[in-house]
């Protein structure tokens, strides 16, 4: 529940209070579980008002509805907010009541679709962690990224002036006292135009780490068709992607044969002239955010996948699937449904029109990049003490001051690691609940450290 409030930037409750609470007359907590992983993947809690104050009208209160914006399934608020229902019914209760901000545009479309009513009401609300930015005020100008606005609103939240410059490429300057900087999203003045070249070239980033004893895989510029196919039977299995780039774009994963490999380092070109050849290593895909030299957030980033149903094709899932992506993320996921996606598809036997039996789980990408509809899995506090140690090892011999790293590792919680790339302007809203714009603000304006 914990993690879902934290993706969903609601206020954490104790776990001592949950605790406490589980056998309350007052708050029934309900939860929704994957009964493929047994994750959690949604949460409410309803409020008997009868048993809280002797309530004359005899109504309840649903509250704190979350559901994790990565779930597989549709539905899940829906189900939530039926199961209180019933269950305030069963008891007897005359009404359930909730309050929603007013720009809460999914959850307003789910409580009238449910029929819920307005109601003319008067409320006084204290100032705290839930309702701030009603106290804040709107955001100043245009609609930022989420990646930006994440960092404009902790600095807003210590009292720091924000001046957007370019909202469409989420360009904006902070201004505190003295001071003023300015950034793109997390890519600030602080990050020197050569650390910056040294991470934007996929080629140098690897001699660098490379040249500070870190691990990272055999790399070779293609070429001519016969170098090419060298390389690849050299290897197995490799990675075609453009030097140069971000997002995901352009790369190819688990290339097998020489067919293959040219289509790909073609589509690689239309990104970039000069395309590199990698060796192919197995292993979990982990970002590791390092802010100021220090270790700030880590997470698993996993392809996308879609969950049959029994009766929807694969093309249908890929689409309810994307539509999810994109109202969690702010329009920043998506699933490309491309010939990338069709080699995936054809690679497991299936095609777009197939229909999966239900349950059965079907990679649909191979790169894990959320611009392509992959999922993120926090992992900071399992974080293996080494990749800690090689993740500020490679900050230093970049001499970057905000970096995100991808490297593939058997596990997170364990030891060994291969580095792939660095990129200088990571997605700090991917790693919430770890505090990562904070971290990055107190880089900016250390003396707000702790403002509130």
């Amino acid at each position: 529940m914990q993690r879902i409030y934290a993706r969903r930037r609601m206020v954490p409750v104790s776990a001592s209070f949950l605790v406490a609470s589980r056998n309350s007359r007052v708050l029934t907590h309900f939860v929704a579980c994957d009964d493929a992983t047994g994750e959690v993947i949604g949460s409410v809690t309803a409020v008997d008002h009868a048993h809280a104050y002797g309530d004359p009208e005899n109504g309840s209160s649903l509250w704190c509805l979350a559901v994790d914006p990565q779930a597989p399934f549709p539905g899940i608020g829906e189900t939530l907010v039926r199961t209180v229902a019933e269950h305030v019914q069963a008891r007897g209760r005359a009404f359930l009541d909730l309050s929603v901000l007013h720009d809460n545009g999914n959850a307003i479309a789910l409580y009238e679709k449910l029929n819920f009513r307005r109601i003319p009401a008067f409320a006084l609300k204290t100032r705290n962690p839930i309702n701030e930015r009603l106290f804040t005020g709107p955001q100043p100008g245009e609609q930022l990224n989420p990646y930006a606005t994440i960092i404009v609103n902790e600095a807003r939240r210590r009292g720091i002036g924000v001046d957007v410059l370019d909202a469409e490429a989420g360009y904006f300057a902070l201004t505190w006292g003295g001071r003023s900087v300015v950034c793109r999203e997390s890519l600030s003045e602080l990050t020197s135009a050569v650390a910056m070249s040294r991470c934007d070239d996929k080629a140098v980033t690897r001699r660098v780490l490379e040249r500070a004893s870190l691990k990272v895989p055999a790399q070779a510029v293609a070429g001519e068709p016969e170098e090419n196919a060298a390389f690849l039977a050299a290897h197995g299995r490799i990675v075609v992607k453009p030097a140069r780039g971000e997002q995901g774009r352009g790369i190819t994963v688990d290339v097998r044969d020489t067919e293959t490999m040219e289509r790909a380092i073609a589509s690689a070109r239309q990104h970039c002239d000069t395309v590199l050849l990698e060796q192919f290593c197995e292993g979990q895909d982990l970002r590791i955010i390092v802010i100021n030299k220090k270790v700030v957030a880590a997470a698993v980033r996993r392809p996308a996948e879609v969950t049959g149903d029994g009766s929807h094709s694969v093309r249908e899932l890929i689409e309810a699937q994307s539509r999810r992506r994109a109202a969690a993320t702010g329009g920043e996921s998506h699933i490309p449904m491309d010939a990338e996606t069709d080699r995936c598809l054809a690679a497991a036997g299936r095609t777009l029109d197939d229909v999966l039996p239900a349950g059965e789980v079907l990679p649909v990408r191979k790169t894990a990049n959320l611009h392509t509809g992959g999922t993120i899995h926090d992992v900071t506090d399992s974080l293996h003490p080494e990749l800690v140690e090689v993740a500020t090892v490679a900050a230093r011999a970049l001499d970057i001051p905000v970096v995100g790293f991808d490297l593939l590792v058997e596990s997170p919680d364990r030891p060994g690691h291969v580095f792939i790339e660095a990129n200088e302007r990571p997605g700090l809203a991917n790693h919430e609940p770890q505090p990562t714009a904070e971290r990055f603000v107190d880089l900016l304006f250390p003396q707000t450290r702790g403002v509130l």
